[in-house]
């Protein structure tokens, strides 16, 4: 309503109109506001936000979710001072290689500092996920009292806490909607943190405990399982029997993602026989779409999964030690099967019988049974070519073996064009085509030439330069780069830096470069999430050169034995960019420059 004013004889007249509406400034913001909203992706909005001052400005009000690839390229004060309605938040800390305790166990990435800054900026946070970072007991106690409409938590190869973090949290936020638990270090406290969710009914959508290695009060798993009736995901861990599972699902039908845990019957009860009804509870389960645990799995009882074959569109058998006879009595079922991970058990014959049934698989990942480098792995490039001929909508593969020729991998690449992830693991060192003893140039060569929307790589076996030039000629759209035991020279990875535009994360380990390929990527070091390279040969000076010449990248390397300290070699070099410069918390055997 336009307000009014009073006249000398009482009338009442229209104010002015100009004196109560937004000016053409404000119009324009609030229009601005409204649009970036539709922006859905942290890609476009980022790319928003560079546009103007006022488009920055009216980012930082609209944006509910944030994404921070490193903990350490900026300051959680910096954070809450700039974005002040965030209700999502997705943080990482360590680098992938540290999954391969090829990184001082107290590195850093803790939790700590944030968790304090969002527990007083944002209380209505209600999604958290942080990946490879130092998590305590405390943090999650901090986490829980502070937020009182928090819903969702995920941590993934994240370490520091408990149980009795566990406990906190089911106890406070009662709110809690998802509770994921992704290959996590959990210390056993001996508290009962199943029980401390609250009694009644549940907001529960999924709960993941299946890297929690202790044994939990299952009376009141099954008591939460049937007072949750939104419950769609349940990954459960290994102390929890088949017979136990059998319990569960009948509490829970509606379920869509499976985790089964051990998947054999309980030693206290080893003769029990739920065979033939968990079949039934397989059956009831008619929406269920994924499976994954079988961690120690009981052969005889894999019929059960039978019945709800036909629906799976991701089964994870990467904890299954199955031969091909087992797993043909399940893939011959799994024709809309889009997400598959296996052991290389399966062997060559059993790919075969994936690319046979499988048309519709976008994601594969073959894992070794035994990954020492003189092992005999049982698949191969006959497997390999099989997938290629039969899967043609692939989207992402992980492959370990120990043979490999360059034709098997070209007839991926042309089989395969849309492939986005392509990472071959020759187990091995400088291992070439098993064929023709030729370097594995031309097959790699092929990947990055054929297949457009290549985005990550991961190559292996004997590589020349002559690959790095390949790659670095049709990798323009290679976001993450990771070599091991590869390369002539310096040359090659100065190829991939000055020719991969859209180069994020580089990885190397084992190679022969040195401060020469080093310097030739230091125009490109500022638009590189990180980059790490352990086993080569650099030396402090260089390192220390690129430290003084980008201000802003932090420069960090890790002494692993007493003998390099006192060197000029450099055993590990990890850089990253910054806003804020070193960070404070760098433990001992860790330099920064």
């Amino acid at each position: 309503m336009i307000e009014q004013e009073m006249t000398e004889d009482g009338a009442r007249l229209p104010s002015n109109p100009t004196s109560s509406s937004p000016s053409p400034d404000q119009v324009l913001d609030i229009v601005l506001e409204t649009v970036l909203a539709f922006l859905t992706t942290r890609h476009d909005r980022n790319a928003a936000s560079l546009v103007c001052k006022s488009w920055y400005r009216a980012d930082a009000l609209t944006r509910s979710e944030l994404f921070i690839p490193n903990c350490y390229s900026v300051l959680p004060a910096r954070v809450t001072a700039r974005f002040r309605r965030l209700r999502s938040l997705l943080l990482k800390g360590k680098p992938r290689f540290a999954d391969f305790q090829l990184m001082p166990h107290d590195w850093g990435a803790h939790f700590a500092p944030w968790v304090t800054a969002i527990s007083d900026a944002y209380p209505s946070l209600q999604k958290l996920y942080l990946k490879r970072m130092s998590v305590t007991d405390f943090d999650l106690a901090l986490l829980a009292h502070s937020l009182p409409a928090f819903k969702d938590l995920t941590l993934v190869c994240c370490e520091g806490f408990g149980t009795s973090g566990l406990a906190m949290l089911a106890t406070k936020c009662r709110q809690l909607q998802v509770l994921d638990l992704i290959e996590d270090e959990v210390s056993d406290d001996e508290v009962d943190w199943i029980s401390c969710f609250p009694q009644g009914e549940t907001s529960l959508r999924a709960l993941t405990f299946d890297c929690v290695d202790c044994p939990i009060n299952f009376d009141a798993l099954e008591q939460l399982v049937a007072r949750s009736p939104r419950l769609k995901k349940l990954r459960v861990n290994r102390f929890v029997s088949i017979g136990q599972l059998y319990l569960l699902m009948l509490r829970a039908p509606q379920l869509s993602h499976l985790g089964t845990g051990a998947f054999s019957p309980s030693e206290q009860a080893p003769h029990a026989d739920p065979e033939p009804h968990l079949a039934s509870a397989f059956s009831a389960c008619r929406s269920l779409s994924s499976l994954s645990g079988f961690r120690d799995i009981a052969l005889e009882y894999l019929p059960s999964i039978y019945p709800v074959c036909a629906n799976l569109t991701s089964l994870n058998f990467s904890y299954a030690n199955i031969d091909l006879e087992q797993l043909n009595s399940v893939i011959s079922r799994c024709h809309k099967l889009q997400v598959l991970w296996v052991l290389d058990s399966i062997g060559d014959e059993g790919l075969q019988v994936v690319a046979a049934t499988c048309k519709d698989l976008r994601e594969l990942r073959v894992f070794p049974i035994d990954a020492r480098e003189d092992s005999e792995s049982p698949v191969s490039e006959v497997g390999f070519q099989a997938i290629s001929e039969g899967c043609r909508k692939l989207r992402s593969i992980l492959f370990f073996c120990q043979r490999m020729t360059n034709a098997a991998v070209t007839a991926m690449s042309k089989n395969c064009s849309d492939l986005v992830v392509f990472r071959l693991c020759i187990m091995g060192r400088h291992r070439p085509d098993h064929v023709t003893g030729a370097p594995m140039d031309e097959g790699f060569g092929a990947i990055v030439k054929n297949c457009k929307k290549l985005t990550r790589l991961a190559i292996s076996g004997l590589l020349t330069d002559r690959a790095f030039e390949f790659i670095g000629k049709y990798g323009k759209l290679v976001r993450t780069l990771s070599v091991a035991f590869a390369g002539n020279s310096d040359t090659g990875l100065r190829f991939v830096l000055e020719g991969c535009p859209n180069i994020q994360k580089l990885e190397i380990r084992d190679s022969p470069f040195g401060d020469s390929a080093l310097r030739s990527g230091i125009h490109h070091f500022y638009n590189m999430r990180f980059l790490w390279m352990s086993s080569c040969r650099l030396t402090r000076q260089c390192c220390q050169e690129i430290a003084q010449a980008l201000p802003r990248l932090v420069v960090e390397i890790f002494s692993n034995d007493e003998q390099r300290a006192v060197t000029d070699d450099i055993d590990v070099l990890y850089m990253y960019r910054s806003l804020e410069g070193p960070r404070a918390d760098v433990p001992a055997d860790v330099t920064i420059l």
